[in-house]
């Protein structure tokens, strides 16, 4: 199977992986809310060793957490990635920055105690709180 490319918004900042995705999951934390100015986000989890960045010279890192950071372009300000200490060897990559379809589906919904009342969903994944 051949890698799947992404970018942020003004393509700046490029970066490919190879399959296969760890997992994939709609985030709903209140980080991930203010982070990206939506109900919730969906990470696409892959081994380091499986990315790379073909561009990077606009990414910055944002520490969000004591043990966590999220990646971001400095340029148009696109938020494309997460890791943290907790999922140590793992980049996180925002589902919607990854050109075409990928090997790997949502199959959860997380953190759904942060969940946006105004934003209902009634699909048939487990969520799961944390």
């Amino acid at each position: 199977m051949d890698n799947f490319h992404g970018a942020c918004l003004c393509g700046e900042v490029r970066f490919e992986y190879q399959p296969p995705g760890l997992w994939c999951a709609h985030c709903h934390c209140s980080l991930c809310q203010r982070a990206h100015g939506a109900p919730l986000v969906t990470w696409v989890g892959v081994a380091e060793e499986q990315f790379r960045f073909t561009s990077d010279s606009a990414l910055r890192w944002y520490r969000s957490s004591a043990d966590s950071e999220r990646g971001f372009c400095s340029h148009c300000g696109t938020t494309l990635f997460f890791r943290s200490q907790r999922w140590a060897g793992q980049m996180h990559i925002v589902r919607t920055n990854i050109q075409g379809d990928i090997d790997t589906a949502p199959s959860a919904h997380v953190h759904c105690e942060s969940q946006a009342s105004w934003f209902p969903f009634t699909d048939a994944l487990p969520r799961e709180r944390d």
